[in-house]
C-alpha cells in the first residue's frame, strides 16, 4: 500500500510513518511500524477501515493501547497499528463508570475513589489501558476486571459496531472473546458498589504499597511475564531454579521479583524473547512445569 495515499485521504488524522514502537512499549524495545494512526474516536477508525477495505484489503490492521504487557519484535510490525491512547474518556452515572480503550486503568480506578465506588482497589497498579485489560482480562490482588464489567463496546474489523455482556465476553484466566474474534474494543461499562471513601483509599494504598515493595517499578518492565501455572508461583520457581538475576543482552530477571524481566541496559525485543524462551526451558528440565507466557509478543523478528 501506498501510506502517502492514505495520509492524503484523511488530512486530519494523526498518523507517524516508520515510526519506532519502542517509543510506546513499556519494555521501551521493539521495531518500526509502518504506519502509526493516533484516532480520537472510533469514526476515524471506521473511516480508515472502510478505506483500506477499498483500497488495499490484504494490508494487515493491529489494535493497541499503551503497550505495558506487549513485546514487540525487534522487525517491527507491516501494515497500519492504531494505537488507542487518544480514546481516553471516563465518566460516571451512578454507580456504573464508563471508559474508552485508550483510558487508564489506573485513571479509573481513581475516579471511582472520588466517587465512593468500590470493587476497582486491586487495579490501582495496573499500567494497562482499559481496552488491554479487557483483552487480557487483567487482574491482581485477588480480582480481575471481569468481576466488575457489564459491557463491552467493539467493532468488528468491516467497522461494524457490536456490545458484547459479560458473559459473552468469555472472561477465563487472562483470556477474553477478542484474543479469538479480532474486534477492537472501543470501551467498557463497569458496575461497582457504593462504598466508604476511606476504606475504599485504605485498600487502595495497601496495594500500591505491595507493588512498590515488591515490583520493580524503577525499570522498564512488560509486567508480569508468565501466566500462573496451577499450583506454583511462577516467581518462586524462577528463584528456585537459580534464575534470579540472570542476564541476556540489557534484559534481566528482576533481583526483586523474579516474576518480572526489566530492562537494565538497553535491551532489545530479542533479549526479552531469548530470556523468556531460556526460563521456560531451565523451569521444565527442573520442575516439568510448562511456563505459558502472559505477555503478549507481536511483531516480526530482525530481519
Amino acid at each position: 500500500m501506498n501510506y502517502q495515499d492514505l495520509i492524503e485521504a484523511f488530512p486530519t488524522l494523526n498518523f507517524k510513518l516508520d515510526e519506532p514502537l519502542a517509543n510506546y512499549s513499556y519494555t521501551q524495545t521493539g521495531g518500526r511500524a509502518d504506519v502509526i494512526i493516533l484516532p480520537k474516536d472510533v469514526q476515524e477508525i471506521q473511516a480508515v477501515l472502510a478505506w483500506i477495505k477499498d483500497h488495499d484489503p490484504t494490508v494487515d490492521v493491529h489494535v493497541l493501547g499503551n503497550l505495558s504487557n506487549v513485546i514487540v519484535r525487534d522487525g517491527g510490525m507491516e501494515g497500519i497499528v492504531f494505537i488507542l491512547s487518544d480514546m481516553n474518556q471516563i465518566s460516571c452515572q451512578g454507580t456504573e463508570i464508563y471508559a474508552e480503550a485508550g483510558a487508564s486503568l489506573i485513571d479509573v480506578t481513581h475516579l471511582a475513589l472520588g466517587e465512593e465506588l468500590t470493587g476497582l482497589e486491586f487495579a490501582c497498579g495496573i499500567p494497562g489501558s482499559v481496552g488491554g485489560a479487557v483483552f487480557m482480562n487483567a487482574g491482581a490482588y485477588g480480582g480481575e476486571v471481569c468481576e466488575v464489567i457489564v459491557e463491552v463496546e467493539a467493532i468488528t474489523q468491516e467497522g461494524q459496531p457490536i456490545s458484547y455482556s459479560n458473559e459473552e465476553c468469555d472472561f477465563a484466566y487472562r483470556h477474553s472473546v477478542f484474543q479469538d474474534n479480532g474486534a477492537i474494543i472501543l470501551g467498557a461499562r463497569f458496575r461497582l458498589n457504593e462504598g466508604d471513601p476511606q476504606a475504599i483509599k485504605n485498600e487502595m494504598d495497601r496495594v500500591t504499597e505491595l507493588r512498590q515493595s515488591k515490583q520493580p517499578l524503577e525499570y522498564p518492565s512488560c509486567g508480569s511475564v508468565f501466566k500462573r501455572p496451577q499450583g506454583h508461583y511462577t516467581g518462586q520457581l524462577i528463584q528456585q531454579a537459580g534464575l534470579q538475576g540472570h542476564q541476556i543482552g540489557g534484559a534481566q530477571v528482576s533481583t526483586k521479583h523474579a516474576g518480572f524481566i526489566v530492562n537494565i541496559d538497553h535491551a532489545t525485543a530479542q533479549d526479552y524473547t531469548d530470556m523468556i524462551a531460556h526460563i521456560q526451558s531451565v523451569i521444565w528440565e527442573k520442575f516439568q512445569v510448562r511456563l505459558e507466557p502472559e505477555v503478549r509478543i507481536i511483531g516480526h523478528d530482525q530481519i
